[in-house]
């Protein structure tokens, strides 16, 4: 096949064709849309990497792994992740579709997932 036949992952869907997607594939989309929740609530506190690795037990660079989605944190991790971030973990992994929230434990409300600047923290 050449590149003018290609057709993306993206594409494809659009078309209504079968789209496999393999394990590695799903998680690692799960770990991006929990990168971006991190991010969005991070930034969303005001705090630097570096303060939130530090609040949660780590150096700057391991946090970067995770919200750049290059790890998976284990759950004594997110546990410790959603404390220093002062809020709850929601998540839901429900086949297609998966959410991560982080609720701050003073508003009651939820963090929608959605940025300010309108991205989303779902896979």
């Amino acid at each position: 096949m050449n590149h003018s036949e290609w057709k993306t992952r993206r594409t494809r869907k659009l078309l209504e064709e079968q789209v496999a997607e393999t394990s590695a594939y799903v998680e690692a989309g799960y770990a991006f849309a929990l990168a971006q929740a991190v991010h969005d609530r991070r930034t969303g506190l005001g705090l630097s990497q570096s303060e939130l690795a530090r609040r949660v037990g780590m150096t700057q660079p391991q946090f970067s792994h995770i919200e750049g989605g290059d790890s998976v944190p284990t759950l004594p991790l997110l546990t410790r992740l959603a404390k220093a971030l002062d809020a709850s973990l929601t998540i839901d992994l429900d086949g297609d579709h998966s959410a991560f929230v982080f609720t701050a434990h003073d508003s009651g409300r939820p963090d929608d997932g959605v940025s300010s600047d309108g991205r989303s923290s779902v896979a």
